[in-house]
């Protein structure tokens, strides 16, 4: 909105105090009254400016943890129509154990407190646990036997190497997406805190003298020079400049976690299938059932025999539910209307725009026509007194380099500690991201530049997981597709092995036609 001034009056301007003590047709009422004008024009070209990187932050962060959400909420309800399916009662009457496995899945990626290769393990053991009492309904089991049972877990491997992979599998997508979407979190609040200016006085000063001064001496049409403009600017947006170091190293460590949920740390391809692995482990825990018991009896003793009426039951038979086919549905689409690939390819483009944005914030206000005469017209433009070329030379970037600014005032031994709280946010995000990008877990609280991480350790194999990097570089090292390590495999437990392998096969096809 422009101030509009009569010109009808002119008088001497020894009564100004901003604008040059010149013949002059603005009151000292209204200099100040401009200057309340010049300051809400400043914020709002502050925050319209930005509006495309806060806007970046907060449709995409909305997609992104959409797209987590349902994503699990998918492979959750997969699963389960699956095992319903196909194991029936037995499935349902163990249900919470898969269900417990999302819950804590879903807590972990809301931020909880959760420890994912020891919850996993627990999963692990929990079924291990049904299963061995499944596959010896002759016997009794005591809570402490159960717990013996537990034990056997690592060392016999009853379901073969299905739960090391899904591990290494599950962290490492789980780190990479809880900590993206942490990003995009982060990236939205301050963008959303720094576009929302509090101009100095001396700022002010400046803003009222670039804008407004030329009406006040009858120059109405004169623009500000180009360059006048940026000297006005960087001295404003000192602080903010100061941010953009920190945000660049941000922005980097944002999108080499981009490059890991494209290829090895991929959660769309870990979540899919996750229903055909952990059958496929049930498949082996049968299939090894014999030995796996023997060894257990072994070390935890031999279990007492079951009452009679359960001890008359063999174990086909308590397998032996109605086998229906799983015929899976198209892979499922989330409410974000796309896949993982395309999302992290659309926030890349956008991401990689808002590098520099908070040092280069100041050329692009003073490129908009409506504040400058743009810097083609270098002589007949407002310069700050009068109608001519703007001579001073042009200030460099952040606080410490506006010491000899000609325009504005800028106190450059007293940071902005607001600006300086979002330069600490942004540093302890990086260093999250980094780690995620090599597969670690860090507390989300952790404010040290430290890269020893707590938590759910590396999810890394040597051959997936490059040792830790300088974080120097927008690009990130190439990575091999193949090494995505999904496999598109299924079981189905019950009858005789040949019939479980035909099953096997029939799911394998399946999931590889979704």
């Amino acid at each position: 909105m422009i101030y509009l001034i009569p010109f009808f009056l002119v008088f001497p301007g020894e009564h100004l105090r901003i604008c040059p003590q010149e013949y002059t047709c603005c009151t000292s009422e209204m200099e100040d009254k401009l200057s309340q004008q010049s300051k809400l024009e400043f914020e709002n070209l502050v925050e319209e400016t930005s509006h495309f990187v806060r806007t970046t932050f907060v449709s995409r962060h909305k997609k992104f943890d959409e797209f987590f959400r349902e994503l699990l909420e998918n492979a959750e309800r997969s699963l389960n129509d699956m095992f319903v399916r196909t194991y029936g009662m037995l499935y349902m009457q163990n249900s919470e154990v898969f269900q417990d496995l999302f819950t804590e899945l879903k807590r972990y990626y809301t931020g909880g407190n959760v420890n994912l290769e020891e919850m996993l393990n627990d999963f692990w053991a929990r079924l291990l646990e049904r299963m061995f009492q499944l596959i010896n309904p002759q016997y009794h089991f005591t809570e402490d036997y159960l717990e013996c049972v537990s034990k056997y877990t690592d060392q016999l491997k009853p379901f073969g190497d299905v739960p090391r992979k899904l591990k290494v599998q599950v962290t490492r997508a789980f780190i990479a997406a809880r900590t993206f979407v942490q990003g995009l979190t982060v990236g939205r609040e301050v963008a959303n805190r720094v576009s929302k200016v509090s101009p100095t006085p001396g700022c002010i000063r400046a803003l009222m003298k670039m804008l407004y001064c030329p009406y006040c001496r009858g120059l109405p049409t004169v623009k500000p020079c180009n360059n006048y403009c940026l000297n006005v600017m960087k001295g404003c947006l000192a602080n903010q400049a100061d941010l953009d170091t920190e945000w660049n190293l941000f922005i980097d460590a944002m999108l080499l976690v981009a490059e890991r949920l494209e290829g090895p740390f991929n959660i769309e391809s870990v979540m899919d299938p996750i229903d055909v692995k952990i059958s496929e482990a049930i498949m082996n825990m049968q299939e090894n059932s014999m030995q796996v018991s023997a060894k257990v009896f072994q070390g935890c003793g031999q279990p007492k025999p079951a009452p009679a009426l359960r001890s008359s039951r063999s174990v086909p038979e308590n397998f032996n539910t109605r086998f229906r086919p799983y015929n899976p549905e198209e892979r499922p689409t989330t409410a974000a209307g796309t896949s993982l690939d395309r999302l992290v390819t659309d926030i890349k483009e956008k991401l990689k725009l808002s590098k520099k944005f908070w040092s280069t914030l100041p050329y692009t206000i003073c490129k908009d026509e409506r504040v400058t005469a743009g810097p083609s017209i270098e002589e007949d433009c407002w310069n700050g007194h009068t109608k001519a070329r703007y001579l001073p030379e042009i200030m460099n970037d952040g606080l410490t380099n506006q010491i000899n600014n000609p325009e504005v005032d800028v106190d450059i031994t007293r940071p902005d500690t607001f600006i300086r709280q979002q330069i600490m946010a942004l540093r302890v995000m990086t260093n999250k991201l980094k780690n995620a990008y090599n597969g670690n877990d860090v507390n989300f609280q952790d404010t040290s530049d430290e890269t020893s991480g707590s938590g759910s350790g590396s999810g890394c194999t040597d051959d997936i997981c490059p040792t830790e990097f300088d974080f120097i570089t927008t690009e990130a090292p190439p990575v091999d597709s193949d090494r995505r390590e999904v496999e598109a495999s299924a079981t189905q437990p019950g009858w005789s092995l040949q019939t479980l392998l035909v099953v096997f096969v029939s799911l394998v096809l399946q999931r590889q036609w979704r």
